[in-house]
């Protein structure tokens, strides 16, 4: 597996991270055999939430990995905090509860990557920094990002916060693309030209944060998955036809997409299928030309002016 340094730090992580939110829908034997796969394939970057299975994904992985200390030298994990029921929550005391329960779920001393899980307008980002040096002071987590966050937000917390995000969650597929489209469409009288995010993408690439791509199979809103889907004819017969030539599947096209990319993507992958799981890791290996990136991202319905 291809690694990048996540952010500004000296971690190497693998261009494709484990997202474990449906982790817990599995038995364990399954669980045991997904996990295991995934070290095989050398993606031993774990990706968790507080929120996900209510706790319960966090608990589900840290047993079918038979987590100690040897195999948690060989892992890199994430998890994030914030959301609570009808609320976000970035309060000192929030923050600190939170990372206590999710190491205590994962059986482990400390997190690699700690990221705020979405905005809070309420956050105080003097109570984000003080919770993120006792965090750090006490070895609990090494590393810190965020999620769905645009550019004015991260510089009002590194205001205060003297540890530098190394990683921005954003939703990103081939067919969302807001933060790719805008780019394009600079000075142009049309929808795509709405800056909606205050050019995030190039915000991250010019202060080295890795950005993590989430639902990067899905379109809309969690609405489903472009691959397969009747709704979206010209991208799929695309997308088959680069895969044939790759001699891959269509999963692995659409992970190889997001890495040509030259701001060092790290996509979550979400499923919980072993053989998809495969075909996501093959991506590693594949770099797109600059005439397929471009035909599958017109073939979505992607319009260049």
């Amino acid at each position: 597996m291809r690694t990048i340094k996540l952010g500004t730090s000296t971690l190497e992580v693998p261009v494709v991270a484990v997202g474990c939110m449906r982790i817990d829908s599995l038995d364990m034997p399954q669980t045991e055999r997904f996990v295991q796969t995934a070290l095989e394939e050398g993606a031993n970057f774990f990706e968790h939430a507080d929120i996900y299975g209510g706790g319960k994904s966090e608990e589900r992985f840290a047993e079918a990995i038979h987590m100690n200390p040897s195999i948690r030298e060989k892992i890199i994990l994430q998890s994030k905090c914030g959301i609570r029921p009808g609320m976000f929550d970035f309060s000192k005391e929030h923050i600190l509860n939170s990372v206590d329960g999710i190491l205590k779920r994962l059986k482990t001393d400390y997190l690699d990557t700690l990221l705020l899980h979405r905005p809070d307008t309420l956050v105080e980002p003097e109570e984000v920094a003080e919770a993120f040096d006792l965090l750090e002071s006490s070895g609990k987590v090494r590393h810190f990002g965020v999620s769905n966050q645009n550019p004015m937000q991260i510089q009002l917390l590194q205001k205060y916060v003297k540890q530098p995000i190394v990683a921005n969650q954003l939703q990103l597929s081939i067919t969302n693309t807001t933060m790719i489209s805008q780019g394009f469409n600079v000075n142009m009288e049309n929808d795509a030209a709405v800056n909606r995010d205050g050019s995030v993408l190039d915000f991250c690439r010019l202060h080295d944060i890795t950005i993590q791509p989430w639902s990067p199979f899905q379109y809309g809103f969690f609405e489903g998955v472009f691959l397969g889907n009747a709704k979206f004819p010209e991208l799929n017969k695309k997308i088959d036809e680069v895969a044939a030539k790759y001699e891959v599947s269509n999963t692995t096209i659409a992970v190889a997409w997001l890495l040509r990319h030259p701001a060092n993507m790290q996509p979550v992958i979400g499923t919980m299928n072993i053989e998809r799981l495969k075909d996501c890791c093959k991506a590693s290996e594949i770099r797109l030309t600059r005439e397929e990136w471009y035909d599958i991202y017109r073939s979505a319905g992607n319009i260049l002016p």
